[in-house]
């Protein structure tokens, strides 16, 4: 069983991850993030709104105009981003609730003590992982990636 991220989600964390990657005091017009990352405009800009509206970007109006992240990255957590979108990490809503009329089964609770500890395991990691730790290791990986010239 994974967590379960949206598509939604899915087009935050890469909006934020954009906005990290290129951190400069220039806003990142949603154009410039959208066809970086493969996320849809119209969509963007109600995440983007919503980001706004946590404290984790910031609109910048006129020609010129666009979105910087709020904090620096090692600031923001993955957790954050998540967490403004789709609500706290969890399986426990992938695994759907257990009704008062269902029937118990030997293994209930253990099996309930271990989706408790993936569940805080998984957020743990996600609290501590920051953009500025997915930045470090997409450059990481881009400098292993070994050219291929074969035409």
């Amino acid at each position: 069983m994974a967590i379960r991220i949206s598509k939604k989600c899915s087009y935050a964390l890469r909006a934020v991850f954009e906005l990290a990657r290129r951190r400069t005091d220039a806003p990142v017009t949603v154009a410039q993030i959208a066809g970086a990352q493969g996320i849809p405009p119209r969509f963007l800009e109600s995440i983007l709104n919503e980001l706004r509206h946590a404290g984790l970007a910031r609109s910048h109006r006129g020609n010129v105009g666009g979105y910087t992240l709020a904090l620096p990255p090692k600031q923001i957590a993955v957790a954050d981003v998540v967490e403004v979108i789709q609500g706290p990490i969890s399986l426990a809503a992938a695994r759907g609730s257990k009704s008062s009329a269902s029937k118990y089964f030997c293994g209930d609770s253990a099996f309930e003590s271990l989706w408790k500890s993936v569940d805080e395991s998984m957020a743990q990691v996600c609290r501590e992982t920051t953009l500025a730790d997915l930045i470090k290791w997409e450059r990481a990986s881009e400098q292993t990636l070994v050219p291929d010239y074969v035409i």
